[in-house]
């Protein structure tokens, strides 16, 4: 038996929306016994930070691995590594692997891999892909991959309204999550950044917000026929917000997320052009931040994803224009989002420990249980007093703008 004793830790239960102090008692990573005052079992394990907290295991609801196909990227043991050291109990992997999560076998070769590995993991979800290849062009088999994956998405922009059409209508009855991201290639065009004035000023080619706005219209216009539950990823503009809450309130089968580093960083951050902050979508301006932040703070946006994507030292290395879009973020997310929004006091604890948890496994159709006994959660303790610097030794990959920089607040375990 392995006891272990946490005393007077802050206790973050976005379930039951509670923030207090207690004591609790462990055995072999569940919550034994939880109260204000408890007495330390023979032989338990201390666990004291001081000033850490416990809550329940943050959830990522869409991330890219770099295995199969660009080991050179990431292998699936360093993603899952890296999603432990950040707190995650709990990642969704996108299809858009090669070869593609479009059937069975692949996915079936993914989770073999990843059972192979001699260290402790978080739980994995596959998001299985919409269509062939994840090319946008033939839809796949939805019922031969229904058993194996979480949910459906390319991860991509679903340029036929006919075929999105179609997709609405054959996944109303397999009670699968549906993940979108409206994003207009053409409208996009060569753009790099949001339109605006930072646009103009670091002269890089601007995509207008309709570039979001208008498939999400789409989207939702879709849904007032086919009303099939659907995820929206990626929000990143104040007016796709508004759209959101809008149809949330007619009543429309809608979650949304937003990635982390669009409630953190806007285009003056481009102003290095640091192609390490080409994302898919584009960082968006002040007023979209500010937006996003709101919205996750009223539940209009429900999840901050990680959108986790590792690339290569050269492919990163490049100008800002060429640069691939994406970057990693498991490792320090969380510590991130603390310090830039919760330190702020932009967004309380709860909400944001809500936001990375209870709310992303519902948009998974998962039920999270609040921290009590027997209630089975996976947990984090997070120490916000702290510091630490990111850079090689701590993290996979030097891709990040953060490399070098001293973070406050830290993962000190994790109990999957």
């Amino acid at each position: 038996m392995s006891l272990e004793f946490l005393s007077q830790v802050r206790v973050l239960d976005p379930v039951a929306d509670s923030d207090r102090i207690c004591d609790v008692i462990l055995n072999q990573g569940q919550i034994q016994a939880i109260a204000p005052q408890l007495s330390k079992p023979d032989g338990a394990e201390v666990l004291n930070p001081e000033g850490a907290l416990l809550g329940p295991g943050l959830v990522d609801l869409y991330s890219r691995s770099g295995e199969p196909g660009h080991e050179e990227r990431e292998t699936l043991a360093v993603l899952l590594q890296g999603a432990i050291a950040g707190g995650f109990a709990q990642v969704s992997l996108l299809p858009n692997t090669l070869p593609a999560l479009d059937n069975p076998g692949q996915v079936n070769w993914m989770r073999e891999t990843i059972q192979g590995l001699k260290f402790p993991i978080p739980q994995v979800n596959f998001w299985g892909a919409l269509t062939l290849e994840t090319a946008g062009k033939q839809l796949c088999e939805f019922a031969e991959l229904k058993e194996q994956v979480i949910g459906f998405s390319d991860g991509k922009p679903i340029a036929q309204p006919l075929m999105l059409r179609r997709t609405l209508e054959y996944l109303q009855t397999l009670g699968k999550p549906l993940m979108l991201w409206p994003c207009d290639p053409e409208l996009t065009g060569k753009g790099t950044i949001r339109d605006g004035v930072n646009a103009l000023k670091y002269g890089l080619p601007g995509i207008p917000d309709s570039a979001e706005t208008v498939p999400l219209a789409m989207i939702l216009e879709l849904l007032r026929e086919i009303p099939t539950p659907v995820h929206i990823m990626r929000v990143s503009t104040a007016r796709s917000v508004s759209m959101i809450e809008s149809a949330k309130a007619e009543g429309l089968p809608i979650t949304a997320s937003v990635t982390w580093h669009h409630l953190l960083l806007e285009t003056n951050s481009l102003k290095d052009y640091d192609p390490r902050l080409r994302l898919a979508a584009p960082l968006g301006n002040s007023a979209d931040r500010t937006a996003l932040i709101q919205g996750i703070k009223s539940g209009v946006i429900d999840a901050i994803a990680v959108d986790h994507a590792a690339y290569t030292y050269e492919e990163k290395t490049v100008a800002f224009s060429e640069a691939p879009m994406g970057a990693i973020g498991y490792p320090f997310a969380l510590s991130a989002l603390w310090s830039g929004l919760v330190e702020t006091g932009a967004l309380t604890a709860i909400e944001l420990w809500r936001s990375l948890s209870q709310n992303p496994a519902q948009c998974l159709t998962q039920t999270l249980s609040p921290l009590q006994p027997g209630g089975n959660p996976s947990l984090v303790l997070f120490n916000p007093n702290q510091s630490w610097t990111v850079n090689a030794e701590n993290t996979a990959s030097h891709q990040t703008y953060l490399f070098d920089q001293t973070l406050q607040g830290k993962v000190v375990k994790v109990w999957c």
